[in-house]
């Protein structure tokens, strides 16, 4: 019979990005942990595949300046965020606009350039097609979007999720919203936020990735996505996390592996993905999922690229990519010098022919040939992003019991925030119930033993 191979207070299932920033609050409240993870290295779905110099993420997701746990989450202190420009770049009919950058750089005179486009709208009069202008419409429409970002970036957060919850499709038009600033703006900004360019996400959770995005920056780790929780690992006392590590079974005192016996514990946090959650606690909600495909390309001649560090995001759906940009202009680590990176976003079902169907719809968002880009990768991931349909709760409860608990980005939204700030609820309510129990601080050093 095996003997325990760890003790610790808190068992955390699961190395990814919210079961590391658990270890780290739990760590520095004195409670002992163990992290144990099947796969041989840390991350979950937040890794990056090196390739001749490059560093290719696998599903590319966006990050935002203004998520609040990057900056409270213990052990992310060194992660060093590229940001994109402000806004977006949207390519309809052949052109691109920028969209969604502050008016005026955020200045007064920008602020009073809305006010006044908005003022000097004849009543009742006809706005140009939208064909002419931007996108989303003339400069009224422009004026009242950049008015209504500016408004849901000083929107409470409690206030956005008392609203009903319907579709964000069905929400945005019941808004009143112009069915030209939805089509041209909104749908291809929250499909490249929330990969879903169906807009079938819940009204809620697309209301807080626009507040995410017209409160801060999008942007991406230094160095790949791998690096934010390299850093959670790294950061954790020596002998924390334990990968090649395979849970059968769990307990709220211990759980089971295939091949380290059983480990003994006053609680267990699992921090899986939803999938490999529920197979360990059937009953668990398994979500749909957003597909994500990511194709890399790079060419020697970056001139003939000019988005320079923008987000280009193609507003006709006219091909498959959703959003692409020129990832080594926003960070120069993924790319060896003198090469450009191209990074591209597939949502859904990708086409049988991806490289060829990506290459052709790139050469006309980009305006260059892209006969002579290299493929370094393409990336698909089924599973990627959990779906969050309304009715969605978006503080799904972490505790099930005393002493089992999990968390991750299917707790919350679909996001990094969303598995962080999960990771925050659930060592709350852990802590608090080992206090209660009076078992906090009394552990017995973690210690490996013989299996």
């Amino acid at each position: 019979m095996h003997e325990p191979a760890y003790q610790a207070d808190v068992v955390i299932v699961g190395a990814g990005v919210a079961g590391l920033s658990a270890a780290h609050r739990l760590n520095s409240a004195g409670v002992t942990t163990a992290v144990l993870e099947a796969a041989p290295y840390v991350g979950g779905r937040m890794s990056t595949e090196k390739v001749d110099g490059f560093r290719l993420d696998r599903i590319g997701q966006l990050l935002s300046t203004s998520y609040p746990e990057l900056r409270l989450t213990p052990g992310l202190d060194a992660l060093v965020l590229r940001r994109f420009a402000p806004g977006v770049l949207l390519h309809r009919d052949g052109r691109r606009h920028r969209a969604g950058a502050p008016a005026g750089g955020g200045s007064a005179r920008g602020a009073l350039y809305a006010v006044r486009a908005l003022a000097s709208a004849p009543r009742g009069s006809a706005v140009a097609p939208a064909r002419a202008t931007a996108p989303m419409g003339g400069a009224v429409d422009q004026a009242r979007l950049g008015a209504a970002l500016g408004r849901i970036a000083a929107t409470p957060v409690e206030r956005l999720l008392a609203r009903p919850e319907l579709p964000a499709a069905h929400a945005l038009a019941e808004r009143g919203v112009p069915a030209r600033t939805i089509d041209g703006f909104l749908r291809p900004l929250l499909a490249a936020l929330l990969c879903d360019p169906g807009l079938t996400t819940s009204s809620r959770c697309a209301d807080l990735a626009l507040r995410s995005f017209a409160s801060g920056r999008l942007c991406v780790p230094e160095g790949g996505a791998e690096v934010l929780p390299d850093l959670l690992a790294r950061a954790l006392p020596p002998g924390t996390v334990h990968t090649g590590v395979r849970v059968t079974s769990v307990s709220t005192t211990s759980v089971t592996t295939a091949e380290h016996g059983e480990i003994r514990c006053r609680a267990v946090l699992l921090a899986t993905d939803a999938r490999a959650a529920a197979e360990l606690l059937p009953g668990l909600r398994v979500p749909d999922f957003h597909q994500v495909t990511v194709v890399h390309h790079t060419t020697d001649d970056p001139v003939t690229l000019t988005t320079g560090t923008s987000l280009l995001l193609d507003a006709d759906r006219s091909g498959p990519v959703s959003h692409t940009s020129v990832v080594s202009n926003i960070d120069p680590s993924r790319a060896p010098q003198g090469r450009a990176l191209i990074s591209s976003t597939v949502l859904g079902t990708p086409p049988s022919d991806i490289d060829t169907a990506v290459r052709m719809h790139l050469s006309r968002l980009y305006g260059t040939s892209t006969r002579r880009w290299e493929t370094l990768a393409v990336h698909h991931t089924p599973e990627a992003i959990p779906a969050m349909r309304p009715p969605h709760d978006l503080r799904r409860p972490v505790r099930l019991l005393a002493g089992l608990y999990v968390c991750g980005d299917h707790r919350d939204t679909s996001t990094v925030q969303g598995a962080l700030h999960s990771a925050h609820r659930a060592t709350a309510a852990i802590l608090a119930d080992l206090d209660a129990s009076g078992s906090l601080n009394r552990a017995e050093p973690m210690q490996r033993r013989a299996a």
